[in-house]
């Protein structure tokens, strides 16, 4: 999640480089800490589209520009629609199925080998983004967090998934009850990524990874991700379904209202627990 005022946009929500086989995706709003917001969603949607259909392409990589891979939905735009509405509480169940859930869906299902290159924050749909991918290579800055119940909201994205997936029942309750970042190292341990590095070795052992891949045998690669979906594509929807239908009821909550407006206002929420 990001907070702060709106800013003028850099250039385009994300900018894609084709190479050797490898489509380079980097979330591009550095000024806002690549916050997720409506027009984002869409072109990394169209992006990974392309991957998928375009033959040339055998392998993706997905990154963030500036100090961070994605620091979550943005809040800001949210709150932006609340008062456009005259503070009814926000569709985040249409927000999740239009924008976000198809992002997960279609990292699980491109047949190619999906890298995330993680620097910085990777917070909420940032952090359920980075773990939908098949490997996830972290800079020792990096970190991942589920901070919903700072704001009164619960995880979504597939995270009710896909940290358990990955770390354990016992570390999405962690995260997601306590909203405390887990570092690099500890992501690493936990089983969450993949491989820790320097930072200033990040996109350089990333791309070598994805180059790597797009000269391997990638219909192999595709088949092991189908093996892999047998098992978690029908848990996914129905994650993906439950969290929207629980997110739904959390954003027409007191709490909700006042842990956004507290996030937006930079002051620390008070809670009535209704």
């Amino acid at each position: 999640m990001s907070s702060g005022s709106q800013a003028a946009q850099s250039g385009p929500p994300v900018l894609l480089h084709s190479s050797d086989g490898v489509l380079e995706i980097t979330l591009n709003r550095p000024e806002r800490l690549n916050a997720c917001g409506a027009q984002m969603a869409e072109a990394l949607q169209a992006a990974l589209e392309e991957a998928a259909g375009d033959r040339a392409l055998r392998a993706v990589l997905i990154t963030g520009a500036g100090r961070a891979f994605c620091a979550g939905a943005d809040l800001v735009e949210l709150g932006e629609q609340r008062a456009g509405e005259e503070q009814a509480p926000p569709d985040v169940r249409a927000a999740l199925e239009r924008r976000y859930n198809p992002l997960l869906r279609e990292i699980r299902a491109i047949e190619k080998p999906v890298i995330a290159a993680v620097g910085g924050p990777a917070v909420g749909i940032g952090c359920s983004l980075a773990l939908a991918c098949d490997l996830v290579v972290a800079a020792r800055s990096a970190y991942f967090a589920l901070i919903f119940s700072r704001i009164g909201l619960v995880p979504d994205g597939g995270a009710s998934l896909l940290v358990p997936l990955r770390a354990g029942a016992g570390r999405f309750l962690e995260m997601a009850i306590l909203g405390e970042p887990v570092g690099a190292e500890q992501a690493l341990a936990w089983g969450l990524v993949s491989r820790v590095v320097p930072d200033e070795e990040l996109a350089q052992q990333a791309r070598d990874l994805a180059r790597r891949l797009a000269a391997g045998p990638t219909l192999a690669y595709g088949g092991v991700k189908r093996e892999l979906g047998g098992l978690i594509d029908d848990l996914l929807e129905q994650a993906l379904s439950r969290e929207a239908e629980i997110q739904q009821q959390m954003a027409q909550s007191a709490d909700a209202a006042e842990g956004i407006l507290a996030f937006l206002s930079k002051r620390q929420a008070r809670f009535s627990g209704a």
